[in-house]
Parts: structure tokens; C-alpha cells; sequence
């Protein structure tokens, strides 16, 4: 027995080999050395095609002639895939696998959202820029638009670090000396046109597209000069197996970019000890009031959305809460949005039906940021570094010296507000296909509106003219809805299978109502605990003049339009559109307007002597030219006479209101209006590893409206708004989508963006109406009591021409001196002077930038996936006005702070507007750095998980000497660092999280 158990033990290792060496056979046998030709339909081999064994890493690469070689088990399934093909499986049967790859013309097929419809990329004739909701910036952004910034060539967008705070967006160019919304884009969300952005919240955004050319625009007639935005948020699908539910949320860290280099109190004290004086406002203490002011930053975002179909029905809710912090104190925001919608389809899946209801609730709390001093953000450079945040006693320090001067923190905890704003929108929508290629569309929304402002300085307020009211409340809310109606057909067909047809025409009727409110302000409190929560606890309302009140106002706008497309096989496009607007916003004379556009493309692909070159995938040329208007901005008594509350007499011992002309009735007058002429190139080459578009567009503005000054012995008031203007736009955009590198694991995707603007102001004045001198831009520097302007609107010159003295250095008594001009030639003379006059002031720069740059690079391997993103601007200037006052003798003269860069070199003058602070305001900047991993295959209730970690402006290249070198650039004064409303940009960190269940 023992002899029998040690032999099978000998024999245990030789059957053990004995088996893996038959395993081993067997497996040989089983994998095949497959080997085989990819190549595409006109017989050309594919290089780099991705060939991969299904469910698996075993995979390779073509080679540069199409060839590949791979071992594979019998009857597994390889997958080729390549950019610009559709993907093909094939299963393993033997040793020889040859494939030809058909070319994906998903690019081509694209559905683009157009105007009250939608149509494929290749048959699009004008200029539209898609941007999809995975191609959208990344960051902490309260307002969507600015997840475009550096994503549409053409479109200039700059971005404000304030919670609060809303980005300035330019389509090619200004055209408009009116500012706010006559400036803006206008939008357009699901199909609803005028819907304030803020109501969608960036999670729900599927994608966007940008209508840059007035051959796309024109559709929506006189509202669509700036250029119109359509966002399409996401929706249920049809076909859906279950419900679909994902969550993303992130936490954010946000800190300030920069400080500026003010000087320390012990700076201050060696200054003063130097010319044998005593410092000013100083009581020992060495406060860094920008430390003291600023923060981290934390903010956080959360999405739930749910979303599926079942049968004939589907369904989409999403909830988003957003609570962001600024790194100023006492600035912050939280917002709710809610969004749902139901579809369905009856009459034998003829009439689709859908409803939803959009909500949004937000909370808006602000810092003083005004100007003479009370805004933190001056106060935390200005106030002395002698003086320490509370005195002994815990009240908050205070100058001892000079005015205007006030403790940041006091503005921050002892001024107060907030606005509480809440937005419903009711939608309803229906769409009928009377006949096979025929659908009319009904869209009917309602949207009611409601913002409540409050703000409160209490006992211990600094500032001036209230520290003595023992407590004042001001309070004041408004009230407004919309309608929007609007019903169009759309007729698609297509006979012998090379004309393409489609027609749309429609109506739209809108009416608006706002400006319906109240307020008022109260003082003398007992305490400061209710604030403005009980406003009957005040001792004091001082009459009438603390009562405010909005002018109920109602807008009406009825529009007709149409369009008509044609393709004839799908080589040579034609598009025309027209649109009929009245509006009751304008003169009696000019209520109605006509947007006419024509616009034409020629697929040069599709040509017979195209057909055997291997070069271009996709070549097409554009040309079009049509008109839009800007109606944006202006309330319902525009155009007529008005009058207002101007005093008090009295009448019978009792006081009476006095009124008084506020403004003249013009019956002429009409919106202004944009014809733009554009001319596009869009190329596709290696297989669509390469494509963009070439644009030059020129755009003209007439008619702009201004207000003029006339004679009171012929008008009841001073002044009257007129169309006179004339703007002119022109520049070349150029758009670059690449595929640089991919291999079986590994993909980079990058895209440029590059944009050139030229903007000249070419008339101000006519025969009838003339205006003096437009000057724009006044830093309110110290010192600078008047004529503080830097910039003049100058015929001929763009928007932005900084027009001030000419800096020519310091004489022996360190005092500025500055070029003098001749009266008569304007020429220099070669003399200085440091007393110059309105004649010594000349063109010193200009704010318009040469070049916009965006460049993004997606990087993915395997679950990896990695963005970088650049933005830039070139060739423009800024006034510092920032450094300018920080630079003034007179600072501290007043018993403020200065830049530490004044004491090193002191003078006792120089802060006149001159080029000596304009500086150079090109930047690079690495917007965003993102890098995520996803988790797949979990095979249960979870289909994917995906962390990321994102970082914002992490550097930014520039000569600039202010906290940023993006400023404003919108409005009528672009180019101009204001010290009290420049809310600091911030440097990011973001950690997110995205499931899918």
C-alpha cells in the first residue's frame, strides 16, 4: 500500500505537466494568426485603423498599407473602427480577414438646429457653430454662456469671477452705442425665443448652437442683430428599456488669482519718517486688508436628472442646485432649477404632444461695489494698514482722516443686500404631420416673473450721509410675465432623388409685461436685529421721495416670416428667408420692419471631377447676405412723450406734486439694423482627421440710437433719442478640428479657434441732430476732479479709441510733464507742459482686440480622459485705471494706501488720463486643465461612474500690471479696469463626480 501511494506520488508532477502541455496544444490550435486589408470604398488602404478583439485589450494597428496581423481565437468577433468610417464587426471563421470600411457621413447628416426647424450640416448654407454639451467648458459658471468662452470663433466672451456677476458677450463685433441687453445675444431655448439663459441650468444643456450670419439670423427679424444662441437642453428618448437616471455634482475651491502690491504699514511709516512727518491714519497696527477681505472659496453644484420612454411617451425631469461662494466676504448665490417635460404621440402617432413646467429660485448676495470709495473692493487696496479691523473696544476701526474712507469689513458685514429673484415658465407644444413631409407646429409659453431687493446699513455703517439714520431699510420688489405664441408649418420633400424642397413660413405673437413694483426706504430703527424684515419698526420715512416706483409697461410684438431651402442633390444649395415685425416699442411712423436674407453653397465635393481625389472629404463654399435688427433694450414708452414727478408747490396749504417733460416723443424713430454680407469655407480632409471652416464677414449697423441734444424752446425736454449712427464690423474667423494622433488606446482631438474684428464708428451726426463730443471711460482717478475720461467715441475710429494726454516723463521737480499738441494741426509742438489742455489730447491706444484665440485638446486612453484648454487675446490695450489711482500723490495726501510701487519712485502728480497707464492687454491663459477617469461594466444596477478633477486659469501669460487682464469688453467703454467694480477672476479646483444608474 505504501509502495502504491509513493508511485502515485511520483506520478502526480509528470500528469500535471502532461496536462498543461495538452492545454497548451489545444490552445495553439485554437488562436489563428489572422491576418488582412483594410481599406476604404474607392480602394485606398486605411492607415492606423484601430483593429481590436471584442471585449478585450488584444487588439492593433494598421500599417501604412492597410495591412494588419493578430492572433485571435476562432469565432471571437474583431471590431475596426477609424475616424471618419463606420465601425465593423466581423467574426473570426479564418486566417485571411479583408475589410472595407464605409464612410461615416454622420458629420455630414448632423441634424443643425436652425430657426423654427433643423437640417443636415451638408445642406446648411450660412454660418452655424455647433457646440455640444461634451465640448463645453468646464468650470463654476452661474450663467451658461459662459461655457462658450473661446469655443465659437467669433464670439468674444469675458468672464467675471463675481457669483453674481454675468459675462459680456460680443458677436463679431459691437453694434451699438446702447448697452445691457441691446449688446447681447439674443436666445432662443427649446424652440422658445427671448428666454432668459439663466432659467437652464449648464447639466441640462445637450448642446448649442451659435447663429453667427444674418443669413441665419434674419429669421428671427429684429431681434437678432448681436446674433442669436439656441440652446437645446436634454430630453426623453424613444425606445428606452428602462428609466434613465444620472446624477453629477462637484465641489469647488476658489481662490483669487491675484493681489496687488500694496504698500505694508511699516512701508508707510519708513515714507513719512523719510520727509520727517507723522504718518496718517496710523494706529500700530500692520493689517493686510486683502487678507483680511478675501477667501477660499467653496461652492457646490448637484444634478439629478431622470429621463426614458415607454411606448408612445417620454419623459425627461431634472432638479440642479447650486449653492457658490465668492472670495469676497459676504458674497454668494444659490440657485434651484427645475426642469420637466412630457411627450407623447396620438392619431396614429401623427400629433405629438408635449408639456413641461421650467422653475427657477435664486438668492443673490452682494458687497458696495460703488464708486467715491464704497465698494470693498477699493477698500481692501485703499484703507490704511496703520489702522487694525476693530478697535479695542470691538467696533469696527475707522479714518481718522480724509473722506470717503471706509473699513472693508464695515461694508462687508454692516451694508448689506440681497435679491431674491423666482422665474415659472409654463410651455405647451404640438406638432401635426398633415400629409408625409408636412408637420405644423404650435408653441405656446408663459412665463411669470418676480425679483425682490433688500439691503440694510445698520448703527455702525461708515458710510457717509447714513451713519446718522440710526439704521436705514430699503426694500423694493417687481413684478412681470410673458406670452409667447407662435405657430408655423414645415413642409421636406424630395422627388427623383435629387431636389430637395423645404419650406416653412409662420406667425409669432408676444406680449410682455414688466417694470411693476414698489419700494421704499425707512430709517431711525431701535436695533439693527429684523433689518429690512419688519419695515414698520423704522421711526422715519421721509416722505414721497422715499417711495419708489416702476411704471407698469407692456411690449407687443407680432411678427410673420418664412423660408424657403433648396438642394439639388445635395451639390448646389439656395436659402431664402423674410421676416415681417411690428413692435409697439417704436415711433408711430416705423412700427413694422422687413429682414430680408439670401444665402447660397456649393459642395464642390459632389462634383463629377472631385470624385477620384483622395484628399478632401468635405469642401463647400458659402455666400450669403441679409438684414437683422436690434429691437433688445428699449421699454414700451421709448418712442413717446413722457412725463415725471420733478417737485412740490403748494395749493391751499397742502403740497402738490409738480410735473415735468422727462423725455420727447420721436414718431420716427425704428430699430437699428444690421445687414451683414458673409462668405465661408468648410473643409473636411484625411478622412475627416481634419476639418474647419474660413469666414470674412462684413457687417454694417444703421440708424443707431442715441440721445441728442435739441432745443428746449422747441421740445418740452433737453434731449431726444434718434437714429443717426452708422457702425461698420469686419473680420475673418477660421475654425481647425484635427485628429493629430490615434492608435488602438490612445486619441487626441485637438480644436483652434481664431477670430480678427475690426470695428469702425463711421457716423455720429446728420443734418438735423449732432452731438458734441461722446466721452466715455472715467476712472474716477484721485486727484482727477474732472475731464477724467480716457476714451472717446470718435468718427472713424473703433469703439474703445483711448483719447487722452501723452505722459512725457518727470522734470527735476519730479512733477508729470506731457506732450504739447498744436491747437490748429494738432501736431506736437516738442514743448511739455504740466498743466496740458483739452488741445494736448490725442488717440493713445485703442481696446479692440487683433486676435481671439481658443485652442482645445482632448486626450482619451482607454478609461482616461484628459482636457487642456488655452484661451487668449491679442493686440489690444487697457487703461489701468487701477494702478492710475493707486498711483496718485493725492491718495496719500487723503490718508490712503498706495501701491508700493510709489513710494519707491514718489511724485506729486501724474494721475491725469494719459497712455502713461495704458498697457498692453494681450494674454495666453490655461483656462482649463481637466483630467477623469470612468469606471465601466459594472453589470448591475450602475452602468458607469466617472470622477474628474478640473482646474481653472491655472496660469496666465502677460505684461498686464492690474489683478487681470480680462476686462470688460463689452458696452460703449471697453478696455477700462474700474477699481470698484472689477470683481477679481479666481483660480479653481474642482473635484467632480457623474453616474449613471
Amino acid at each position: 500500500m505504501c509502495k502504491v501511494q509513493l508511485k502515485n506520488a511520483r506520478l502526480r508532477p509528470f500528469v500535471l505537466f502532461m496536462a498543461l502541455f495538452l492545454m497548451n496544444v489545444s490552445w495553439a490550435f485554437a488562436q489563428l494568426t489572422v491576418t488582412g486589408n483594410v481599406q476604404s470604398t474607392t480602394g485606398e488602404p486605411l492607415i492606423g485603423v484601430n483593429v481590436v478583439e471584442k471585449g478585450t485589450t488584444n487588439g492593433t494597428v494598421t500599417d501604412l498599407d492597410g495591412n494588419y496581423t493578430l492572433r485571435v481565437a476562432k469565432g471571437k468577433t474583431l471590431v475596426f473602427s477609424y475616424i471618419g468610417f463606420l465601425s465593423q464587426e466581423i467574426v473570426v471563421n479564418n486566417a485571411k480577414v479583408n475589410v472595407t470600411l464605409k464612410e461615416d457621413t454622420e458629420t455630414l447628416d448632423e441634424v443643425v438646429v436652425i430657426g423654427y426647424g433643423s437640417m443636415a450640416r451638408k445642406d446648411v448654407t450660412s454660418s452655424i457653430t455647433t457646440v455640444k454639451a461634451d465640448q463645453l467648458n468646464v468650470g463654476v459658471f452661474s450663467d451658461a454662456a459662459s461655457m462658450l468662452q473661446g469655443k465659437v470663433a467669433g464670439l468674444s466672451i469675458t468672464t467675471s469671477g463675481d457669483p453674481n456677476g454675468s459675462p459680456s458677450i460680443t458677436l463679431r463685433g459691437a453694434s451699438s452705442l446702447r448697452t445691457g441687453q441691446a449688446m447681447q445675444p439674443y436666445y432662443v431655448i427649446d424652440g422658445i425665443p427671448g428666454v432668459d439663459i439663466s432659467m437652464v441650468a449648464p447639466d441640462d444643456i445637450e448642446s448649442i448652437d451659435v447663429l453667427r450670419d444674418a443669413t441665419a439670423t434674419a429669421i428671427y427679424g429684429s431681434k437678432a442683430a448681436n446674433g442669436v444662441i439656441i440652446i437645446n437642453t436634454k430630453k426623453g428618448k424613444h425606445g428606452a428599456e428602462r428609466t434613465n437616471v444620472s446624477y453629477s455634482g462637484y465641489v469647488a475651491f476658489d481662490n483669487i488669482l491675484n493681489t496687488l502690491d500694496m504698500a505694508t504699514a511699516d512701508d508707510l511709516r519708513a515714507y513719512y519718517s523719510q520727509k520727517g512727518e507723522e504718518p496718517k491714519n496710523d494706529l500700530g497696527a500692520n493689517t493686510n486688508w486683502q487678507d483680511e477681505v478675501l477667501r477660499t472659496a467653496i461652492s457646490h453644484n448637484h444634478n439629478l436628472s431622470i429621463n426614458g420612454g415607454a411606448g408612445k411617451t417620454t419623459y425627461m425631469a431634472s432638479l440642479n442646485y447650486q449653492d457658490r461662494e465668492g472670495v469676497i466676504k459676504g458674497s454668494s448665490m444659490d440657485r434651484l432649477n427645475v426642469r420637466s417635460l412630457v411627450t407623447t404621440k396620438v392619431l396614429k402617432d401623427r400629433l405629438e404632444i408635449s408639456a413641461g413646467v421650467n422653475a427657477r429660485y435664486g438668492k443673490a448676495i452682494g458687497v458696495p461695489m460703488n464708486n467715491e470709495g464704497a465698494s470693498v473692493l477699493d477698500a481692501m487696496n485703499y484703507f490704511s494698514p496703520g489702522l487694525p479691523v476693530r478697535n479695542e473696544d470691538g467696533s469696527w476701526s475707522k479714518a481718522l482722516t480724509g473722506s470717503k474712507s471706509y473699513n472693508p469689513l464695515s461694508l462687508i458685514y454692516e451694508d448689506t443686500s440681497e435679491t431674491i429673484y423666482k422665474n415659472t415658465q409654463l410651455l405647451g407644444k404640438a406638432s401635426l404631420e398633415i400629409i408625409e413631409g408636412l408637420k405644423w407646429n404650435v408653441n405656446y409659453s408663459f412665463t411669470n416673473n418676480q425679483s425682490t431687493y433688500s439691503a440694510y446699513d445698520t448703527h455702525n455703517t461708515q458710510l457717509e450721509g447714513v451713519s446718522a439714520y440710526n439704521g436705514q431699510a430699503r426694500r423694493n420688489t417687481y413684478f412681470g410675465h410673458e406670452h409667447i405664441f407662435e405657430t408655423y408649418g414645415n413642409y421636406d420633400t424630395t422627388f427623383n432623388d435629387i431636389h430637395k424642397l423645404s419650406l416653412m413660413v409662420g406667425y409669432s405673437w408676444e406680449e410682455k409685461m414688466s417694470n411693476d413694483g414698489f419700494g421704499l426706504t425707512v430709517h431711525d430703527f431701535y436695533d439693527d436685529m429684523l433689518k429690512w424684515n419688519q419695515l414698520t419698526y423704522a421711526s422715519t420715512i421721509d416722505g414721497i421721495p422715499a417711495v419708489e416706483s416702476g411704471t407698469k409697461e407692456t411690449i407687443r410684438n407680432i411678427s410673420f416670416y418664412g423660408r424657403a431651402s433648396y438642394s439639388f442633390n445635395s451639390k448646389y444649395m439656395i436659402q431664402a428667408t423674410i421676416r415681417r415685425d411690428g413692435s409697439s416699442v417704436f415711433g408711430k411712423n416705423n412700427q413694422w420692419g422687413t429682414f430680408p436674407s439670401v444665402s447660397v453653397a456649393w459642395n464642390i465635393t459632389e462634383e463629377e471631377f472631385m470624385k477620384n481625389q483622395n484628399l478632401f472629404d468635405n469642401l463647400k463654399f458659402r455666400l450669403g447676405y441679409g438684414v437683422s435688427g436690434n429691437a433688445l433694450g428699449f421699454g414700451a414708452y421709448t418712442a413717446v412723450e413722457t412725463y415725471g414727478a420733478s417737485g412740490f408747490f403748494n395749493y391751499n396749504g397742502k403740497q402738490w406734486r409738480t410735473l415735468a417733460a422727462t423725455k420727447n416723443a420721436n414718431p420716427d424713430l425704428k430699430w437699428e439694423t444690421t445687414g451683414m454680407f458673409n462668405v465661408g469655407l468648410d473643409y473636411g480632409l484625411f478622412n475627416g482627421r481634419l476639418n474647419g471652416t474660413i469666414e470674412y464677414y462684413y457687417k454694417k449697423t444703421n440708424d443707431l440710437i442715441w440721445n441728442y441734444p435739441v432745443s428746449t424752446n422747441i421740445y418740452p425736454f433737453g434731449d431726444i433719442a434718434a437714429n443717426v449712427g452708422e457702425i461698420t464690423n469686419k473680420g475673418i474667423e477660421v475654425s481647425i478640428n484635427a485628429v493629430p494622433v490615434q492608435t488602438k488606446d490612445f486619441t487626441w482631438n485637438t480644436t483652434v479657434t481664431l477670430s480678427h474684428n475690426k470695428n469702425t464708428v463711421n457716423r455720429l451726426s446728420n443734418d438735423k441732430y449732432e452731438v458734441g463730443v461722446f466721452t466715455q471711460g472715467d476712472p474716477m482717478v484721485a486727484g482727477v476732479s474732472s475731464e477724467g475720461y480716457t476714451q472717446r467715441i470718435i468718427e472713424g475710429q473703433p469703439l474703445g479709441t483711448f483719447f487722452t494726454y501723452e505722459f512725457a516723463g518727470f522734470n527735476d521737480n519730479n512733477e508729470a510733464t506731457y506732450y504739447v499738441r498744436d491747437e490748429n494741426t494738432g501736431e506736437r509742438t516738442g514743448e511739455t507742459t504740466t498743466t496740458p489742455g483739452y488741445k494736448d489730447r490725442a488717440i493713445t491706444g485703442c481696446a479692440q482686440p487683433k486676435l481671439n484665440f481658443g485652442w482645445n485638446n482632448t486626450f482619451n486612453y482607454k478609461n482616461w480622459n484628459a482636457t487642456v484648454f488655452f484661451t487668449g487675446v491679442f493686440g489690444n490695450d487697457i487703461y489701468n485705471g487701477t494702478r492710475a489711482n493707486y498711483m496718485s500723490p493725492e491718495m496719500l495726501s487723503g490718508g490712503k494706501n498706495v501701491l508700493k510701487e510709489f513710494l519707491e519712485h514718489p511724485t506729486t502728480s501724474g494721475s491725469l488720463p494719459s497712455d502713461r497707464f495704458i498697457e498692453s492687454g494681450s494674454y495666453l491663459r490655461l483656462s482649463t486643465l481637466s483630467i477623469g477617469y470612468t469606471f465601466k461594466n459594472f453589470n448591475g444596477w450602475l452602468q458607469n461612474l466617472q470622477l474628474y478633477v478640473t482646474c481653472n486659469n491655472l496660469f496666465t501669460i502677460t505684461s498686464y500690471k492690474g489683478l487681470d487682464p480680462e476686462v470688460n469688453m463689452g458696452g460703449i467703454d471697453p478696455g477700462v479696469d474700474y477699481r470698484w467694480s472689477a470683481y477679481p477672476h479666481t483660480r479653481t479646483t474642482m473635484v467632480g463626480l457623474k453616474i449613471n444608474f
